[in-house]
C-alpha cells in the first residue's frame, strides 16, 4: 500500500468515525428535534375539519390526513376497521396502526397512542382542539421525529384510536371502543414492554396530571425525564384514577401511562378551541416523552 492510498483510507475511516459520532450525538438529543409549531399546525388542520365524531365524514377526512402525514414520515399505516354496538346503534370505527418498515427482524416493543375522535354532541359545535386534537397533532410530530431515527422507530408502534368517547357514560360497552378492540385482538406473541397514551396535552396553562393508578415505575421515570429537562414543574399527579384508552392496555398486562392534563376548564364544551392550546405546551410534553423513550424505555 502506497502512502497516498494509506492517507485516503485513513481519511475515510476518520470521516466514518466522525459521522458515527455525530449520529450518536444527534440521537442522544432526539428530544431537541421536536417542533411544537409543527404539532400545533396538525391540530389546526384537524380542527378545520370541524367536529369529528366516530362514523362521520369529518373523521374520515381526519383519517386520510393522518395516514398521509405518517407516510410522509416513512411509516406504514394499517386500518383496523370494525363495527360495534353503541347507544346510538351500530357504528363503524377505524383504528390507525403505524409501524416503521425495513426492520423485519425487530418487533415493536413500545406503544405511543392517542385518540382522534371527538365526542358526539347534538346541541354544541365541539371541535376538540385539546380533547382529541392536541394529542393527535403531537403524535404526528413525534412520528416525524422518531422516523428520522430508524433504529428507534423500529421499536415503536403508533396507534390512533377511534371511539374513545362514550355516547352516554363510560362502561364495559360504551366508550374506549378502539382501545378495547385493539387490546382484545392483539395477536399472540405480540407483547409490548409498555406504552404512553397522550390525551389533552395542549392546554396553554399546562399541568400534566398523571392518574393516581399510573404504573409507578413509569410515572417515576416520566417525572425524572421532566426533571432532566428542567420541566418538572409541569408534571404532577391527579388525585384519582382515570378511565381512558390506557385502561384496556393495562388490563391485558401492557403497562401504559396516561399523559393527560385533566385540569382543563373547557373539557367537553364548545370552548375547546384552538386558542386554548399552545405550541409551547405541545413541545414540553413531546420533549419529555422523547427523552423518556430514548433514555429510559428503549435504552
Amino acid at each position: 500500500m502506497n502512502i497516498r492510498t494509506a492517507i485516503a483510507l485513513a481519511t475515510q475511516v476518520l470521516l466514518f468515525l466522525l459521522a458515527t459520532s455525530i449520529a450518536k450525538a444527534d440521537a442522544s438529543k432526539i428530544w431537541e428535534e421536536i417542533s411544537g409549531d409543527k404539532a400545533l399546525a396538525h391540530v389546526q388542520q384537524l380542527v378545520d375539519f370541524g367536529p369529528r365524531p366516530s362514523g362521520s365524514e369529518a373523521i374520515e377526512k381526519s383519517r386520510r390526513y393522518i395516514e398521509d402525514q405518517l407516510r410522509r414520515s416513512g411509516w406504514h399505516v394499517t386500518r383496523q376497521a370494525f363495527t360495534d354496538d353503541t347507544p346510538r346503534g351500530k357504528v363503524q370505527f377505524v383504528n390507525l396502526i403505524a409501524q416503521f418498515p425495513g426492520q423485519e427482524n425487530a418487533a415493536p416493543l413500545f406503544l405511543l397512542c392517542s385518540h382522534y375522535d371527538t365526542k358526539t354532541f347534538d346541541a354544541i359545535k365541539f371541535v376538540g382542539a385539546n380533547d382529541g386534537g392536541s394529542s393527535t397533532g403531537l403524535l404526528l410530530e413525534l412520528a416525524r421525529v422518531i422516523g428520522r431515527h430508524p433504529n428507534l422507530a423500529a421499536k415503536v408502534e403508533l396507534v390512533f384510536f377511534d371511539g374513545e368517547e362514550a355516547y352516554d357514560h363510560f362502561s364495559e360497552t360504551d366508550g374506549l371502543y378502539g382501545s378495547r378492540y385493539f387490546a382484545k385482538h392483539l395477536g399472540e406473541g405480540r407483547q409490548f414492554h409498555g406504552g404512553i397514551l397522550f390525551d389533552m396535552v395542549g392546554d396553554r396553562s399546562l399541568d400534566v396530571t398523571l392518574p393516581a393508578d399510573s404504573p409507578s415505575e413509569m410515572a417515576r421515570d416520566i417525572f425524572a425525564a421532566a426533571e432532566a429537562l428542567k420541566l418538572r414543574s409541569y408534571f404532577t399527579y391527579l388525585d384519582r384514577e382515570m378511565i381512558d384508552d390506557h385502561s384496556p392496555l393495562n388490563a391485558i398486562g401492557i403497562p401504559t401511562i396516561d399523559v393527560i392534563d385533566f385540569d382543563y376548564p373547557w373539557w367537553h364544551t364548545a370552548g375547546d378551541t384552538i386558542d386554548k392550546i399552545s405550541a409551547r405546551s405541545l413541545q414540553i410534553v413531546g420533549s419529555v416523552a422523547l427523552y423518556y423513550l430514548s433514555e429510559v424505555a428503549l435504552k
